[in-house]
């Protein structure tokens, strides 16, 4: 038996250009539920944004026949996700982590004119000035267009930890900060210091606090470990050139028996309403299966953003479907959202550390969640309560027509 004709470099060509585009073209739709029309708190989209094959032929492919005959992918790409937003010059941008075959991270903008799909990649990857203790990895950037006129990209630097120099799993976390005017010059400055021996999902608050610069932490012990009962922190810093917080308070507590009692980490920069600032987080809990992220939100007060208002038992946006599959199944993140003109928000998800989806909703039903909805009780005997209690209400009145 023979094996089947191979394309030529010009078929081949021709075909890995026709898909691409296609799927660059391809329209999204909401995505109904089978039951109805869903919680009508956020609304699923039925593609994902981006995808590992969104990313450039030319980033991937030799496309010169001499060098590269075959055609075959020099450089692979595995997922792109954990995405950075922001609104820029009328598109909806983002700042996507790439992961490449090498394990090795990037950041690469996409921009769409709806926001739910037709999302293209800007001609290069960020070329990301090295900190000067170089990082092996970097990833997951939250975008924050501060006040003080900088768009601001705090992302985590990861590097070995020459404490453990016979372990190479061993790593450290530390906070890499980026501020550029124009999305595509950084200038790169000093990784944040505190008093962590490790920091990850750092975000920057978009306004001056007390005419400082203001920072939601999440200390770590180890790589791995948060250790301790801390959570979502804040800390106040004099300068981002010099960025260093001495104090940190917690905002928000890991708990017990809670989606996030293992873990939880500040998702994008927080949004600012009439009611107080919108915060969407994640949270993991343990599973038989591992760690289970999910994605929650809270409300804190417009002028002490370190205080909690209000905030819903459980999670806003869990993994679903063909979600829970990928690199690292059962997950969710995020760590960018957009609100446009007329206040809808545009929810950015990575699922399971493989791909973009987004979620919409408004801030008006965010809201209406944030402050109407029970909060946790920690305990069976209240959740039982508040079931009864809406039961109640709802038999009590007159159903509407």
């Amino acid at each position: 038996m023979s094996l089947p004709r191979q394309p030529t470099f010009e078929e081949r060509l021709a075909m890995l250009r026709q898909g691409h585009e296609t799927l660059l073209q391809r329209i999204n739709e909401p995505l109904h539920c089978a039951n109805g029309p869903g919680n009508g708190i956020v609304q699923r989209w039925r593609h994902p944004v981006v995808t590992r094959d969104h990313v450039p032929l030319d980033w991937r492919y030799d496309l010169n026949r001499g060098r590269n005959p075959f055609l075959l992918e020099r450089i692979g790409v595995n997922s792109t996700f954990n995405a950075g937003a922001m609104a820029w010059q009328g598109k909806y941008l983002l700042v996507l982590r790439i992961e490449g075959n090498d394990r090795k991270s990037y950041f690469g903008i996409a921009e769409s004119a709806s926001g739910v799909d037709g999302f293209r990649f800007w001609p290069r990857p960020i070329d990301l000035p090295e900190a000067a203790e170089p990082e092996t990895n970097v990833y997951d950037m939250r975008l924050t267009p501060h006040e003080d006129g900088f768009v601001y990209g705090l992302f985590c630097a990861e590097r070995a930890d020459p404490g453990h120099a016979g372990d190479p799993t061993a790593a450290l976390a530390a906070c890499g900060i980026a501020r550029s005017s124009d999305l595509i010059h950084w200038e790169r400055l000093p990784d944040l210091v505190t008093r962590s021996p490790q920091q990850r999902n750092v975000v920057l608050h978009p306004e001056f606090v007390q005419g400082r610069y203001a920072l939601y932490t999440r200390p770590q012990d180890g790589f791995a470990d948060v250790g301790g009962a801390a959570g979502i922190c804040w800390g106040l810093t004099a300068s981002m050139e010099k960025a260093e917080v001495s104090e940190e308070i917690v905002v928000d507590r890991r708990l017990y028996h809670t989606v996030s009692e293992a873990k939880n980490g500040q998702g994008p920069p927080p949004l600012k309403t009439d009611r107080g600032w919108l915060h969407l987080a994640h949270g993991a809990r343990h599973t038989a299966a591992g760690l289970r992220y999910v994605l929650y939100l809270f409300l804190t007060e417009l002028e002490r953003p370190w205080k909690v208002l209000r905030k819903p038992a459980g999670f806003l946006l869990a993994p679903r479907g063909g979600e829970r599959v990928g690199d690292v199944s059962n997950v969710v993140f995020s760590n960018g959202w957009i609100r446009n003109e007329q206040d809808e928000v545009f929810i950015y998800y990575a699922s399971s550390d493989t791909r973009m989806h987004v979620a919409t909703t408004s801030v008006e039903r965010l809201l209406d969640y944030c402050l109407n909805s029970p909060e946790d009780g920690l305990y069976s005997a209240s959740s039982v309560k508040a079931v009864n209690d809406l039961i109640t209400a709802n038999r009590e009145e007159k159903p509407a027509d």
